[in-house]
């Protein structure tokens, strides 16, 4: 997720594993990932008006780690959209998250955020097709 005008992305201290990501959910049988994507975001960000790029953006398959053991670890297949907030978004965050933060590019790399390689790379994209969708005059 980004902000309207693409100079900085939401990311959310994950109250389950601790860990700093993008927002995001499971499908839960929902055929449109574009739309579990854009629900998902408004849900975790509080954030009204989100607009989502209904095509894929980066695909991800990772292990997951829960490091509360309140599940077995597991093999998470993540399909990962491009969200735009509204000007002048407010989050509000909900019960999954310790904390949101917005972060420039810049700050991708910051110990304190431990962000991990695949949430870096998705990031880096974002942010660059953000960019390239705005200078086409596609907002």
């Amino acid at each position: 997720m980004v902000n309207h005008d693409a100079t900085h992305g939401l990311v959310l201290l994950h109250r389950k594993i601790g860990r700093w990501l993008q927002p995001g959910g499971h499908a839960d049988g929902e055929g449109s990932l574009a739309g579990v994507a854009l629900r998902e975001a408004t849900e975790e960000t509080g954030i009204d008006g989100l607009e989502v790029w209904t095509e894929p953006v980066d695909i991800d398959v990772h292990l997951f780690v829960n490091r509360r053991r309140t599940e077995p670890d597991h093999l998470h297949f993540d399909v990962r959209f491009l969200i735009r907030a509204p000007h002048r978004a407010v989050t509000r965050g909900n019960h999954e998250s310790e904390e949101l933060r917005w972060i420039a590019r810049d700050q991708l790399d910051e110990p304190e955020l431990g962000l991990d390689v695949s949430t870096r790379r998705l990031a880096r994209y974002g942010f660059d097709l953000a960019r390239t969708l705005r200078q086409r005059g596609n907002e």
